[in-house]
């Protein structure tokens, strides 16, 4: 089964909002098994929006529209993809009644031209659309589906996940099922070259790399009829990835880094502090945007001056003024302080040139010293990184986790 995507709004085509949709809708929609070949975006302009139809339904089976299903003028999509599939609107008395009776919930009065959010094909699917005025609806014709959503995210998630992907599934008759192995410490080209062999010969399942800031990704995607079949055909494949690529390997399920550390801390009983001076706080919010991060994590101090790392730290001033904040004995210092007065079994700790300027002889821009202190004492890593100042500090804070993954002691 092949489906495509077309999101409506003059508002994607300027830039005015990030469409969101499309991502959404096919990361979901790939574990379903259908395949898609071609998204458009096209704006409210019906000769256009109708051409996009029709070219759409004739290459696929399954049209999915996000958008232009408001009470305005300008939301043109169910009276356009009515009109290209031969159908004729009609009211819904029963879903006039439920939008009327939402707008007297909200305290609201209902205009006029609401009205025809409550138009549909006699023989549409309505799609229940809870958080707002909009309803979707499928209509069929011919063996094929157009699939009309709502365009604000917090209505067309919801919706996909309760009636439209489960529609799909129902269709396919099969499905595709993944795993994601996460990376860090390896690069894209270095770790194909290392699985060129099991790249070259994948069947089912297939392998296909995402490189991302930092790290990399590698999906591993069976086609099986159901969940558990999906899993024996993915797991051999896994085993043998993890044993040719060794401890790069941080995840097989998906999870980020900083969910890796978390789970593993609040699993093993630790507690963590953290002294940050390049990353200015992006590495206590890597934990700290984890429900249940409390358990484990105690304290955050950004200390950018070096009057700061003194003052809270006790970094020494001895070490300041002989080899500066950006140093192996500054960071190690940071660490140790702050473990010391937060209390805690683990503290991790920043400082470098993010750029693009500062840097000095020997310590370009990107020269970043990360520290990880413990009761087995306190290791010191100098990382040479590249990029723009958001790339730094971004690689600093994964590094960072890195260091703490590799060293958090188990049980």
């Amino acid at each position: 089964m092949i489906a495509e995507l077309i999101c409506v709004g003059t508002e994607l085509l300027m830039g005015q909002v990030l469409n969101t949709n499309a991502h959404f809708i096919a990361k979901e929609l790939a574990p379903s098994g259908i395949d898609m070949y071609h998204q458009i975006v096209v704006g409210d302009n019906p000769k256009r929006l109708t051409e996009a139809v029709e070219t759409a339904l004739s290459r696929a089976d399954v049209v999915l529209l996000s958008g232009g299903l408001g009470p305005t003028d300008d939301d043109l999509t169910k009276e356009t993809v009515a009109k290209a599939l031969g159908k004729e609107l009609v009211l819904f008395d029963d879903e006039w009644d439920k939008l009327q009776r939402w707008f007297s919930s909200k305290g609201r009065t209902i205009a006029p031209n609401n009205k025809k959010q409550a138009m549909f094909p006699k023989d549409a699917i309505i799609l229940d659309n809870p958080n707002g005025t909009a309803p979707g609806c499928i209509m069929e014709s011919d063996g094929k589906a157009a699939i009309l959503m709502p365009g604000p995210p917090r209505e067309l998630q919801p919706m996909f996940r309760n009636h439209v992907l489960p529609y799909l599934l129902k269709k396919s008759g099969h499905r595709l099922y993944s795993r994601e192995i996460r990376i860090f410490g390896m690069g894209e080209s270095d770790v194909t070259y290392r699985l060129d062999d099991l790249i070259k010969n994948q069947t089912n399942p297939t392998i296909a790399p995402y490189a991302k800031t930092g790290e990399v990704t590698l999906r591993i995607t069976a086609r099986c009829q159901n969940e558990a079949e999906g899993e024996a055909l993915v797991a051999p494949t896994i085993e043998t990835i993890k044993a040719t690529l060794g401890d790069v390997v941080y995840d097989t399920d998906g999870h980020e880094l900083a969910e890796v550390c978390h789970k593993m801390l609040i699993e093993n009983g630790k507690t963590l502090a953290v002294a940050e001076s390049c990353t200015g706080g992006r590495l206590a919010d890597a934990f700290i945007n984890y429900p249940g991060s409390s358990a484990y994590f105690m304290e955050g101090d950004v200390t950018y001056s070096n009057d700061a790392k003194m003052r809270c730290l006790g970094v020494r001033a001895e070490t300041l003024d002989t080899v500066g904040a950006v140093s192996e004995e500054c960071a190690r210092e940071m660490a140790d302080g702050c473990r010391r007065h937060a209390g805690t079994d683990y503290a991790l700790s920043t400082t470098g040139y993010a750029g693009p300027d500062g840097g000095e002889p020997g310590k370009p821009a990107g020269t970043v010293f990360i520290a990880l202190a413990s009761e087995t004492g306190t290791i010191v890593k100098r990382l040479n990184l590249f990029g723009d100042r958001s790339r730094i500090r971004h690689s600093a804070v994964l590094n960072a986790l890195d260091l703490l993954r590799r060293n958090i002691c188990t049980k």
